[in-house]
């Protein structure tokens, strides 16, 4: 099982809040943290902190990951709470988080027998790592997209037996990508006129491109955090910490509802539709509740384009219960 850390900057436009406080980005308000699922998207830890709160706080990300494996089913998180015996495994764990988590938070990965995927940061040993296999082609195998095509230009190698990893867990490996360089691209691990680098350290097992590409998507968190923000994490309507906090994790309840529903209940595209195409496709359906023979149909307005898909969902909810 796979879950996904990741903060986000949430902009607010009263200083009357408490705990709200300004951001690195120049902006005003609060900086929570998530863990979510990544099988499903559903949000199984959060916590909201001041806008000014460090990006990669230790006790943040140990305290969202707990909170995010005390919300798993027994049989899954079974020996993966701190200080347990690894002979309680009976499902493995992994977290991944961007380079905030490139930090001693590994460690309590570890002591907890998850496994890790952390992005990497740029540092002199990395330099010197990259620059051994730089034009070593044979070091170099072609990256693969999340559709399993070849990317273009992209390549992935290891690169664990050219630099000390021994500040890091026991079995740790690091793995980067390359890919030509294209405008806007982000901050490389290694300076390069060619390529951007980028990379990830991690204790899991497998081909160096498999693992580049599992990292990757990773980036699935800035889907379910924007999805959260349309759903109502970006308004924080109290000004109390205490219940906003509580709004957040309503906010975050909601959201589990209704990506569970997307799952067991829609096909197609409103499988995976963002809360403002599912609320004028299905929530303001116009329709009527109507009991005859003791059964209760809903009668939906003639017409519908969503008709077909919300009948279809009717049928499987009935399926289920």
């Amino acid at each position: 099982m796979v879950l996904d850390i990741d903060a986000s900057l949430h902009q607010i436009h009263s200083e009357n809040k408490e705990e709200a406080a300004a951001n690195y980005k120049g902006g005003y308000g609060f900086h929570p943290i998530y863990c979510f699922a990544d099988a499903t998207g559903e949000t199984l830890g959060v916590l909201l902190r001041p806008g000014n709160a460090g990006a990669n706080n230790i006790a943040d990300h140990v305290a969202v990951l707990d909170q995010a494996v005390g919300q798993l089913p027994e049989e899954i998180a079974a020996g993966h709470r701190e200080g347990d015996d690894p002979a309680l495994v009976r499902r493995a764990i992994q977290v991944r988080t961007d380079s905030a988590g490139c930090t001693d938070f590994v460690s309590h990965a570890r002591a907890r027998n998850i496994g890790f995927a952390v992005v990497a940061r740029s540092n002199a040993a990395i330099h010197g790592a990259i620059s051994r296999v730089a034009f070593d082609d044979d070091t170099w195998a072609p990256a693969r997209r999340q559709d399993g095509d070849e990317r273009p230009g992209a390549a992935v190698a290891e690169l664990t037996d050219h630099l000390d990893l021994s500040d890091w867990p026991t079995g740790t490996r690091l793995i980067v990508r390359r890919e030509p360089l294209h405008p806007g691209a982000q901050q490389s691990l290694f300076p390069s006129t060619m390529f951007r680098y980028w990379g990830h350290y991690t204790d899991a097992a497998g081909d160096p491109v498999d693992l580049d590409t599992h990292m990757r998507a990773h980036a699935h968190v800035e889907d379910h955090i924007k999805r959260l923000k349309d759903s109502g994490a970006a308004r924080f309507p109290f000004v109390n910490i205490d219940a906003n906090r509580a709004w957040l994790a309503v906010v975050c309840f909601a959201d589990a509802l209704v990506r569970w529903f997307q799952l067991l209940c829609l096909t197609g595209p409103l499988a995976v539709a963002e809360p403002k195409t599912l609320r004028w496709g299905l929530w303001h359906t116009p329709a009527r509740l109507v009991r005859r023979a003791r059964r209760q149909v809903v009668r939906i307005l003639d017409g519908w384009p969503s008709q077909p898909v919300l009948l279809d969902a009717y049928q499987r909810i009935a399926a289920l219960t």
